[in-house]
């Protein structure tokens, strides 16, 4: 029998709870675009919810064309500003503060906690013979039964309901839009150009604009390369593969001697001067202006981009002088 808490299980759940966010939206008439909205979730719910059913009775091909078309549909609407919110009032969020205190990061603090838990303290432990976790899974696993745990927590020390839970839930998604499911959007993105073989283009790009003997010229476009692909796609590890593959392990590491332990995590370092600089990565830049109501939606980005500027000096003279 499969285990109690798997991925795909944990992503039934989120699309269910995209769903129930959908049907909700389409009901909210105080959104002027409730209908796309609604459709925008409601695609999401279904690639969530049918992906793996459909690749199992349709094919992979035939299910792989399902769901890009879906993606597609979503990602025009969101182009084109078809995800709006409605008019929802917000819990009174100061009120809660000053009467928890430091308890209201209980819930949320808890989670890695009760992932290391989880890893270390109930990987292989079975309940009636059917085993917890997945052996390829522990840690997503342990991800979704901390989450699991931390919702009634959550509840119990703000003694809130279910019913409040999900109309918060709903306004944050209402607020934050389209950018909650731009991660996911985004390692689709890494894998098209590691399919296309991205990396051995910059290679041969590289050695057309500096020649192999110039140390530090490749060892700047290497770093540049990383957080160029990080400010597209967000996320450094999604360009960490395309630029090493192509550039740091055939030139920087084999041909000219580079220690590659302290060369890649300074390369991953110059990645994440990207992270700090760019709206793709909605989670970090995006979504605290979101949830802050800032004015200025691009405001936490203009705050960091110093930071990123000087890390990113930093890590090309480092990198430089500690990895050869």
């Amino acid at each position: 029998m499969s285990p109690l808490i798997t991925v795909d299980r944990m992503t039934c759940v989120t699309g269910l709870l995209l769903v129930m966010t959908a049907v909700s939206i389409l009901r909210d008439r105080s959104n002027p675009k409730r209908f796309t909205t609604a459709l925008f979730w409601g695609l999401m719910a279904y690639c969530l919810l049918f992906g793996e059913m459909m690749a199992g009775s349709l094919g992979k091909p035939a299910a792989h064309r399902v769901i890009g078309a879906a993606v597609l549909l979503a990602t025009a609407i969101a182009g084109f500003g078809g995800v709006g919110s409605g008019v929802t009032a917000p819990l009174d969020a100061k009120r809660s503060a000053e009467r928890l205190g430091n308890w209201l990061f209980l819930p949320s603090l808890s989670i890695p906690l009760l992932v290391i838990v989880g890893v270390f303290g109930l990987k292989g432990v079975s309940i009636g013979g059917i085993a917890l976790f997945a052996n390829n899974q522990v840690s997503l696993g342990a991800f979704g039964l901390a989450v699991i745990i931390a919702f009634p927590l959550a509840c119990w020390i703000t003694k809130g309901t279910p019913v409040e839970a999900f109309g918060e839930t709903r306004r944050l998604v209402g607020v934050v839009g389209w950018a909650a499911v731009l991660p996911m959007m985004l390692v689709i993105l890494g894998g098209i150009f590691t399919a296309a073989k991205t990396g051995d283009s910059i290679k041969h790009l590289t050695l057309m604009l500096a020649p192999e003997h110039q140390r530090f010229l490749i060892i700047l476009l290497y770093c540049a390369g990383m957080a160029g692909f990080t400010i597209v796609m967000g996320n450094a590890f999604a360009a960490f593969p395309v630029m090493t593959a192509g550039l740091a392990l055939p030139i920087l590491i084999k041909e000219m001697g580079g220690n590659p332990a302290p060369l890649v995590a300074i390369g991953m370092y110059a990645g994440y001067c990207g992270t700090l600089a760019t709206p793709m990565a909605a989670y970090f830049n995006m979504m605290p202006a979101a949830l802050l109501e800032l004015t200025d939606r691009y405001g936490v980005i203009r705050a960091q981009v110093p930071t990123a500027v000087a890390a990113f000096l930093a890590n090309v003279l480092l990198m430089y002088f500690l990895a050869f």
